[in-house]
Parts: structure tokens; sequence; C-alpha cells
């Protein structure tokens, strides 16, 4: 059982319920799950979107009919190879991880999955990387350091184009977003993150709050205007 970072009165029920609708819906197969286990060897943190999660970005994928995807946090690609796999053969991912001992394990683990030619890893902190981008992208996920989402934010503007999906990860903080005051520079990334797509025209967005293996969660998702 993942400890979540945020607990519950109930987290053991959660997980319950995750583990039921995951064996039900979106079961990892021998790729995926050796990934995560050599995520777990290498020493990488368990922060990998949950199965459910997984599965829910590659259905996004496929209803924004992408092509080209961008994914700011790779840590061991688990979240990578679910995206790669619900795009089309000509699709790509270029995935993004600042840490280089995370990287050679994604890395690793791309090389032993089938999807490796649609992954374009790049080794370095994101906000270096991004301005290294001339093109735009239909699906942009947005799960790296929080206190850097407001600028994770403006570039996946720039890089966007009308009809292009955001998805931004780990927003709720266990509740504590809600909390202006709070000294956790993680929420406040987030308050902020969450104040520039609100006041941004060409946005339109929604939360969702989570309950899971990953504790009490969230995303937003928005959609960048045809206009």
């Amino acid at each position: 059982m993942r400890q979540p970072d945020y607990s519950s009165a109930d987290p053991k029920q959660w997980n319950a319920v995750d583990t039921y609708f995951t064996q039900k819906l979106a079961q990892d197969d021998t790729t995926l799950t050796n990934a995560l286990a050599s995520n777990a060897d290498a020493g990488l943190p368990i922060h990998d979107v949950s199965a459910l999660q997984g599965q829910m970005i590659a259905i996004l994928v496929q209803i924004a009919g992408a092509k080209r995807v961008l994914e700011i946090g790779t840590l061991g690609g688990y979240s990578t190879l679910r995206i790669a796999r619900a795009l089309p053969s000509d699709g790509i991912v270029v995935t993004i991880e600042a840490n280089e001992h995370h990287a050679a394990v994604a890395e690793a683990n791309f090389s032993k999955s089938d999807q490796h030619d649609k992954i374009d890893l790049r080794v370095g902190k994101a906000l270096d990387v991004l301005p290294l981008l001339n093109e735009s992208f239909d699906l942009i996920f947005i799960d790296a350091d929080k206190p850097n989402n407001p600028n994770y934010i403006q570039w996946a503007l720039k890089l966007s184009r009308p009809g292009t999906v955001i998805i931004g990860d780990n927003v709720v903080r266990g509740g504590a977003v809600v909390n202006p005051s709070s000294a956790d520079p993680n929420v406040q990334g987030v308050r902020s993150f969450i104040d520039i797509i609100a006041a941004e025209p060409r946005l339109t967005a929604t939360a969702i709050q989570t309950v899971g293996e990953k504790g009490w969660d969230g995303f937003v998702l928005a959609r960048v205007s045809d206009d």
C-alpha cells in the first residue's frame, strides 16, 4: 500500500477503492510494473501518478487527438509510458527531467519499452529546457516542482495552440491549497498557478479533488480557447 503524502481519516478504504477500479479498468502490464519496480530499486520517490490517473491522462490524450505532448517532470517515466501508448504511431511526447539520476532510470525504462521511439527525454531544469522548444503541443502535463508552477503555466501558454489541453497535477495539497497564509512553498506555487489560470482569458478550466492511494489530491484541467 502506498503511503500518501497527505493522509486522510480512512486511507485504507480509499486505497481499496483505487485497487478495485485499477484491477477492473487500468491494470499495469509487465512493462509498467517493471518500470515502477526499477524506480523503487533506484530509490526514486514514490510520486508517480497512480494507474487510474495515468489511464485518465492517456484517455485525455486520445480525446484531444494529440500527436505532440509535453510533460514537465518525468521522474522514472511511468506517466510518460502511459502517455506514449495513447499517442498515434507518429506521435511524440517530449518529457523534461531535472534530476540526472531520475532521468537515467527513466531512460532505462524507456529502452525496455516498445514506445521508446515516441519519447524524447530532455535532461535539465525545465526553465532552461522550455525556452529551447519552438513548437506547439496538443497536450501539456505539468507535474514537477510546485513552486515553479506559475512559470510552467506561462510557458505552457507560450507553447500551446487553440485547443491545447493543459493538466496540472497535485493541486489540492491535502486541502492546504485553501490556506492563503501557508508557509509551504508548494502550496503558494499552486495558489499562484491557479490565480494565473483564473485570470487568463484564453483558458477554460476546472479542478477536481480526488481521494485514493495518493491521499487527498487533485488536478486542474484547462483548455486553450479557439478564439
